[in-house]
């Protein structure tokens, strides 16, 4: 019976191969199409065989290499950022995309030991305009920019 030496590493494989299943299964619903002429199904289906490919070598690796244990859950972190992610779902409608990802920015990173205010709005301003470049501009997806710009 193999022993596992590196319990992260072993779980963070488990974690990869569960991620690829679930997207073949997910886009076993689509049309696969050929490499030519790529249908919606194909690149989360080579998406979940690379990750569960991955997966596996993490998990291999895990039982010959020796490695750290698995570190003590901490919920705060995971539901400050949830909650982070909740509230710009909430406002981003309202408050606009600029306003919205900064409080994102600032609330996830308050999650953090090492949170700093201003490195944490320095980037939620970089990412908010990062954000409006990608969404607004270059996929021009109809959402506001600002409180009331909708």
């Amino acid at each position: 019976m193999a022993v596992v030496r590196s319990p992260k590493d072993f779980v963070a494989g488990l974690m990869f191969i569960a991620v690829g299943i679930t997207a073949i299964v997910i886009a076993s619903n689509y049309t696969l199409g050929t490499a030519a002429r790529m249908g919606p199904g194909y690149f989360p289906r080579i998406l979940g065989i690379l990750m569960i490919t991955l997966g596996g070598i993490i998990a291999l690796r895990a039982l010959r290499q020796q490695g750290p244990a698995l570190p003590g859950w901490k919920w705060r972190p995971v539901l400050v950022v949830l909650g982070s992610v909740i509230v710009f779902g909430l406002i981003v409608n309202h408050a606009g995309l600029v306003l919205s990802t900064i409080l994102l920015i600032l609330m996830s990173s308050a999650a953090s030991t090492e949170f700093r205010a201003k490195e944490a709005l320095i980037s939620g301003v970089l990412l908010a305009l990062l954000a409006v470049g990608v969404f607004v501009i270059g996929l021009k997806l109809q959402i506001g920019i600002w409180p009331g710009s909708r």
